[in-house]
């Protein structure tokens, strides 16, 4: 399945559900279909807290509607275009952005006069990004004032769905709810400097993140490390990988993320940026007005402009 957070007009978002029909509000479904008023709640971040009781609800109204010839008339189908999407995930509770493709690693190290160093084949690093900062299909991003090297990432991310601690790698799977397209958006001009104190690249990334457009359920990728991941900058292909070429996987970074710490649903793990998957890599930046376009194979396009 997929699904989305969206929003017509001037109500509220809510959680959308995607079906062949069109994208129908879930609560809204769930209520005319089985009469369960409130079973289903209008937020992403709730519905994945109720974990398996909460998905299982879901996939019953996405198969009843699917079986319909003709869905109940009450119920009303949206088109995309008539639409606003959200990130799928409107309050991440965390928000970890991992470094786990070896060509991006080596790529930007060089250029920085730097080699890979021997603990990055160890376990997978990861810093914590700014949840507060996450911004969905169609937005604008406004980069730092002053900023001279504006880039996009381009990243496979998963979103937790259910509470658990010191995970093993052999049982991470259970706990990913689905997948989403990350752009982790990053200023270079003011990352280089404050790298250079040697505690991470987050004042060049906390300004924004893109997630979306939707949350693709696990059982719709068959395999998550044969997805085709591009990005085009006004049309014009920038980049393409693979997602199976990372160093680690997801149960890896599960794993690693959670020793000692608790994960929650809703939080987001990034896969960290596939490689030619940014402006660095290819020595190449954005300007503003520019339109980006990232696609991974199965999800669909996550599309942002650069603002004036």
């Amino acid at each position: 399945m997929k699904l989305v957070t969206f929003q017509q007009d001037k109500e509220y978002p809510r959680v959308g559900l995607v079906t062949t029909h069109g994208i129908v509000d879930l609560a809204e479904a769930s209520y005319v279909l089985f009469h369960q008023e409130g079973a289903l709640p209008d937020d992403m971040l709730i519905l994945l807290y109720q974990e398996e009781q909460g998905m299982d609800q879901v996939y019953a109204v996405y198969e009843t509607l699917e079986n319909c010839r003709k869905p109940p008339a009450s119920i009303t189908f949206f088109e995309p275009d008539n639409i606003r999407l959200h990130s799928p995930i409107l309050r991440p509770g965390a928000m970890l952005d991992f470094y786990t493709f070896e060509q991006h690693v080596k790529t930007c190290r060089a250029k920085r006069g730097l080699e890979v160093v021997p603990e990055w084949y160890d376990f997978p690093v990861y810093y914590n990004g700014n949840p507060r900062s996450v911004i969905g299909y169609g937005d604008a991003v406004s980069f730092p004032r002053g900023e001279d090297k504006r880039d996009y990432e381009l990243e496979l991310a998963i979103v937790i769905g259910r509470k658990g601690r010191d995970i093993s790698v052999e049982n991470a799977h259970e706990y990913i709810a689905g997948y989403t397209i990350m752009n982790d958006w990053s200023a270079r001009s003011i990352q280089s400097k404050v790298m250079k104190v040697g505690l991470g690249p987050a004042k060049g990334k906390d300004f924004a993140t893109s997630l979306g457009p939707c949350l693709v359920t696990v059982d719709e990728i068959e395999d998550p490390r044969n997805l085709t991941m591009t990005a085009r900058i006004n049309g014009e292909e920038w980049s393409r990988g693979n997602s199976g070429s990372s160093q680690y996987t997801f149960e890896q970074m599960i794993a690693f993320a959670s020793e000692g710490v608790t994960l929650y649903p809703g939080d987001v793990l990034g896969s960290g940026t596939v490689g030619t998957g940014c402006g660095l890599e290819l020595g190449r930046f954005l300007k503003p007005g520019d339109e980006v376009e990232l696609e991974i194979e199965k999800i669909g396009i996550l599309r942002n402009r650069v603002s004036e």
